[in-house]
């Protein structure tokens, strides 16, 4: 869940005024430790990602598609050399689907 930036500078300017711990500023706001030590090193939320949204090759998936148009997912991982799930989302991405038309 993500929370909203003045929220974030609320809490942590109430954890700040009472001398709260992270554990007490936790339980009193009910937001993980984690994201409390997260928002200390940066309190802007992240728009974007920094690393690719995948290692599959997408041309590589297209031309796999093509060539085994039936095989199932698990098949083309192990020609892709990645996860069943990963090739789910990127043939998502590509907005493959495999229904079959009539």
């Amino acid at each position: 869940m993500g929370y909203s930036l003045d929220f974030r500078k609320r809490v942590l300017a109430i954890k700040a005024k009472e001398g709260l711990s992270n554990r007490e500023t936790s339980e009193r706001f009910g937001v993980s430790m984690r994201s409390l030590f997260r928002w200390q090193n940066r309190i802007e939320p992240k728009l974007n990602r920094d690393k690719p949204a995948t290692k599959i090759d997408m041309q590589a998936l297209e031309l796999d598609v093509e060539k085994h148009p039936d095989a199932y997912l698990e098949e083309r991982a192990k020609h892709l050399g990645v996860s069943a799930s990963g090739v789910f989302y990127a043939l998502r991405r590509l907005e493959i689907t495999n229904k079959k038309k009539h």
